[in-house]
Order: C-alpha cells, then structure tokens, then sequence
C-alpha cells in the first residue's frame, strides 16, 4: 500500500481553523508564560493536576482531606489512605488527560457548554475543599468568568465559550510537558510528585515506561 504524504485534502474549513487557533494559542502562551496575564490559566491548571490527585485518591477507597493552590504556582492535595502509587503519577497524567477532554470538547457549541457546566460544578466543590484563600479565589473567578461567557453566548449571538474552553485545553496540554521537565530536567525538586513515586518505585524501567506511555497518549 502506498503511503500518501499529500495535506491539501487532509482537513476542511473548519478543521483547518481549529489547527490554526491551537497553533495561535500555542504560540501565545509561550511568549506570555512568564508575564502575569497568563497566571490565572496556570493556576488552574494547577487545579486540575491537583484534582486529579483527589479523584485518584477516591477512586482508590482514599479520602480527600483538603486541595490548597499556591500563588507561586505549587499545589498540594491532602490524603489519606488509597494507592499511594495510583494518587502520585495521576496528577501529570490527569493534566494531559484533562488537556485533551476539553480540547475536544471544544469542537462543537453543545460540547464547549457541557465541558464550561462540568467546569464550573469541579471549581464548586473543590471551593468547599479549598484550604487556602487562593485557591478560593482562583475558583471564585473562574465560575465568574466562564459562568458570564456563557451566558452571554446563551443570551447573544457571540460564540466566545468553545474559543475559551479550547485555550484551556491547550494550556493544560502543554503545562504537563513543562511540569515534567520543571520537576525533573529543569530543577530537581525532591518533594515533587516524580520523585516520591520513584522513591515507592526504585525500578529503572519505570522513566522509558512513562515515556512511552505519554508519548503514545500525545
């Protein structure tokens, strides 16, 4: 069978769009990162990598004691009890996952406001969970945000809310990279989530292991 290498009739309108904006965005964040616009995005998701924390730690018979998200950009979720080795990793792999659930959901209206009521219902319950007055805040602000972009697209002709939905995707999708990296190539933090779990798992496999499964789930 041969391989056909040709991209003109790979995508439609609208296909070629959303490449385009995920590209936009993609380079947007980069040259915002270090600036404060971009802070409140990567403070939540740091919210979503602490939440997958807590639904690790549930899933596995655990209990949440309290989330707290840090203005410098760390995160710390209180447990007790569950899998050890499941709450550790979940949190990068929930970031990527939680990347590509709204970077999809994105695609169409119906989708985006489902993915925005999902949103804001997660930001309710953690603000009930939240130890810390920045984390409060940060889930405050977003159920403000993205609550007033939906009703305006409810109420009007403008369709902001997917836009919205889909840079958060993006930013979470690449956040996940550069937590790695920070955490293990950049600096080494010896309280961060990479090295407890090679502390509970000393095994030389575990690093091409994780490599391979997140180079397959991008």
């Amino acid at each position: 069978m041969k391989v056909n290498w040709e991209v003109k009739d790979c995508c439609n309108h609208d296909q070629t769009i959303f490449l385009v904006t995920i590209g936009v965005y993609t380079v947007c964040i980069f040259i915002l990162w270090r600036t404060f616009i971009i802070t409140p995005f990567k403070l939540i998701t740091v919210f979503l990598h602490e939440v997958s924390h807590a639904i690790a730690c549930k899933i596995t018979c655990g209990e949440v004691v309290g989330i707290k998200v840090h203005a410098n950009e760390g995160g710390v979720t209180q447990t007790r009890g569950g899998l050890t080795w499941v709450i550790l990793p979940a949190g990068y792999l929930g970031s990527s996952f939680w990347g590509m659930v709204l970077i999809l959901s994105s695609t169409y209206v119906l989708s985006a406001m489902i993915a925005a009521g999902c949103f804001i219902a997660a930001l309710l319950i953690v603000l009930c969970l939240a130890k810390n007055w920045t984390l409060r805040g940060l889930c405050i602000g977003f159920i403000i945000f993205i609550g007033g972009i939906w009703a305006l697209q409810s109420q009007t002709d403008v369709r902001l809310l997917h836009y919205v939905i889909l840079f958060i995707g993006v930013m979470n999708s690449l956040f996940s990279v550069y937590d790695i990296y920070d955490d293990l190539i950049s600096r080494r933090v010896n309280t961060s989530d990479a090295e407890k779990f090679a502390e509970l798992c000393p095994c030389c496999c575990v690093g091409p292991f994780w490599g391979v499964l997140c180079f397959i789930g991008e």
